[in-house]
């Protein structure tokens, strides 16, 4: 399993003062000498966290350093003040992996997938503008057997698991844990039958990501929200290796 850090709650606090401090490249760079094997970034249009001008910069350092970059967003997202729009930034970031997300400028951050039969030209517009720019292709999905199958019908290479639930039923012992961590499972199967790559994302950090493990095999995790937090109480280093051995299933 591969770890890509999210840096938006760095661009976050980045913001809340107007300056460059904490610097979004010092932190990409930390990731990078610590020997993550990706980046994240995730902006909105209204620049909130992450901007369209760091995404581009983020990408150009990954491939300086050959790691990937995962660029997130909705592909819906039109031009708005300093946001360039979700397409234009994609062609611009020339990210190695695009994820689809169906969130809205009100959400706080994002809260589910992609449902199949939503806006299914625009989506294959989208997914058809991506394949020509040579760019690896996710769909960030509910954990249901029918949305890796949708995925698949429009022509994604991978799905994004939404972990959230997961997540939440699993710190609180919730009696539905059984039934997400088997959706999951049923999920990452079919995904493997139909050939398609495996993301998983939101909410991960180091209590559950072995929990994770235990339902199959993932490609790929994109974590932030945690790695910011857990790095308050160990130190920024030293919480990047706890989760590079953690997703590498290292003691």
């Amino acid at each position: 399993m591969k770890l890509s850090v999210n840096l938006n709650k760095i661009a976050l606090i980045r913001n809340s003062r107007g300056n460059d401090n904490p610097s979004l490249l010092d932190y990409a760079n930390k990731c990078i000498e610590l020997g993550v094997d990706g980046l994240t970034l995730h902006p909105r249009p209204d620049h909130r966290h992450a901007t369209s001008e760091d995404a581009i910069t983020l990408s150009k350092l990954c491939k300086e350093n050959n790691i990937e970059f995962n660029l997130e967003g909705n592909p819906l997202c039109m031009p708005k003040g300093d946001f360039i729009g979700f397409q234009e930034l994609c062609t611009q970031a020339e990210p190695e992996q695009v994820t689809l997300v169906p969130d809205d400028i009100q959400q706080i951050t994002s809260d589910h997938g992609w449902q199949p039969g939503f806006l299914d030209d625009e989506l294959n517009n989208f997914i058809r503008f991506l394949k020509d720019c040579n760019t690896r292709t996710s769909l960030f999905i509910d954990a249901n057997v029918a949305s890796v199958k949708y995925a698949e019908e429009i022509g994604f290479d991978r799905v994004e698991i939404y972990t959230g639930p997961f997540a939440k039923f699993l710190e609180e012992d919730h009696a539905n844990l059984i039934l997400c961590k088997t959706n999951i499972t049923e999920c990452i199967n079919i995904a493997k039958q139909s050939k398609l790559g495996i993301n998983a994302g939101h909410d991960l950090n180091l209590y559950n990501l072995p929990h994770l493990i235990e339902c199959g095999s993932v490609d790929e995790v994109s974590i932030g929200h945690a790695i910011i937090t857990d790095a308050l109480k160990f130190g920024f280093d030293d919480t990047i290796i706890k989760y590079i051995k953690a997703v590498r299933n290292k003691q």
